[in-house]
């Protein structure tokens, strides 16, 4: 075939779409027996269930949503104002928590205020390179302890000084400034974080708009099929099953550290694959009623093993209950009674920002792309991409090889 696509989750079908709409010859092998990806939903409980996490479509990119209502009509969706909280001293605050702290006691106020003050960036530090010495840097020692160590150790690792500084612009940036104003007005300052307003289905949970992406393909996507190698000299790829599949175009959206193979690969390449690293995480139902109006809250506390709860009957249609977000390794803190609940295993959730990494991956594409081989979405280039930015890297990707 023409163009080969390696994986049927959100940047995969919408590669193989466009590139279908603009009648080029293309094929999609998936692992799983469906597509979707991390943005899957299962029936549980008699409603959707979102088996890798929260995820949403973002309201910001209007070529990204006209491009998906063409599969689910905006009709089929609905719009939120999103409300997420910190569970926090023993309540309940908005996100992100430099804009409100407001919403705290007066004196926690006042002490987080002291330690923002004294802050590296507002003393004339210079920017650290790490990501825990920046978390000091940048929100002071108490918004560090209290929240922002203790938050991304339960969620990304126990130790986070591999971790850079490269990709922060994914965390709203609110200065000290706007932090002393929303105290003493009691509103929020400062730029907003991801998914402000987010789409979600009316009917459905996530999965349903890849799955009828995925239909549209039709016989263009196979499923069952685990890609094992790819040999860069023949343009090829081999399964664990034993076929071969050979094209001009290999479009990869896969994570690198699952091939066995890289066949004609210069073994510099192939070692720096291995540095890259990634978190596993499980998602768990729990049928309970939470008397909260939040979406997903975030939970600091290191005695709870999960991270952050989605609070499904808030923005899924005829549901209840709450799913949970934890770390892989954190499983076993789960109670014996909890571990009957459904539960699923994404054994790559979160491509981490480790040090030397932007570096890894722009050698690493660069070269495949002169090789007709490209990485693609969150896995494809190893980033904390959400769903709407990879669709968008899809259609510009289909745009560049549909010329």
């Amino acid at each position: 075939m023409k163009i080969l696509v390696l994986g049927a989750g959100p940047s995969g079908l919408t590669v193989a779409n466009r590139l279908s709409e603009m009648g080029k010859d293309v094929l999609v092998l998936e692992k799983n027996s469906e597509a979707g990806g991390l943005c899957r939903s299962k029936q549980v409980d008699g409603a959707p269930f979102d088996i890798g996490g929260g995820h949403f479509l973002d309201t910001k990119r209007e070529k990204v949503n006209q491009f998906l209502f063409q599969f689910m009509p905006e009709s089929e969706w609905n719009r939120y104002e999103r409300n997420s909280q910190i569970f926090i001293y023993n309540s309940y605050i908005n996100s992100p928590i430099e804009a409100n702290i407001w919403q705290l006691e007066i004196e926690e106020q006042v002490e987080y205020l002291k330690e923002i003050a004294k802050a590296g960036c507002n003393t004339g530090e210079k920017m650290p390179d790490k990501f825990v010495d920046w978390i000091y840097w940048k929100m002071g020692k108490k918004i560090a302890e209290d929240y922002m160590i203790p938050y991304n150790q339960k969620m990304f690792a126990e130790e986070l000084n591999y971790l850079g500084t490269y990709w922060l612009d994914k965390l709203p940036d609110v200065s000290f400034e706007e932090t002393l104003r929303s105290c003493l007005l009691h509103k929020p300052y400062g730029k907003q974080p991801a998914h402000a307003e987010f789409y979600y289905p009316r009917k459905y949970g996530y999965g349903e708009v890849w799955n009828r992406m995925a239909d549209n393909l039709s016989d263009r996507i196979l499923y069952n099929v685990t890609v094992k190698s790819i040999n860069f000299n023949q343009k090829s790829i081999r399964t664990a099953e034993g076929e071969s599949f050979v094209a001009d175009i290999i479009i990869s959206t896969i994570p690198w550290t699952e091939f066995n193979e890289l066949i004609g690969m210069p073994e510099k390449l192939i070692l720096s694959i291995k540095q890259l690293k990634s978190s596993a995480i499980e998602t768990r139902y729990f049928q309970d009623k939470l008397d909260t109006k939040a979406h997903w809250i975030y939970y600091p506390d290191d005695n709870l093993p999960y991270h952050r709860i989605l609070v499904r009957a808030n923005f899924c249609s005829k549901s209840r209950g709450y799913w949970t977000e934890t770390r892989k390794e954190r499983i076993g803190m789960f109670s014996n009674d909890e571990n009957k609940n459904f539960r699923f295993i994404n054994d790559y959730a979160y491509p981490l920002n480790t040090i030397g990494k932007q570096e890894i991956m722009t050698e690493l594409l660069d070269w495949c792309k002169n090789n007709q081989v490209f990485g693609l979405g969150r896995w494809g280039e190893h980033q904390h991409y959400n769903s709407d930015v990879v669709v968008e890297l899809g259609l510009k990707m289909a745009e560049m090889l549909g010329r």
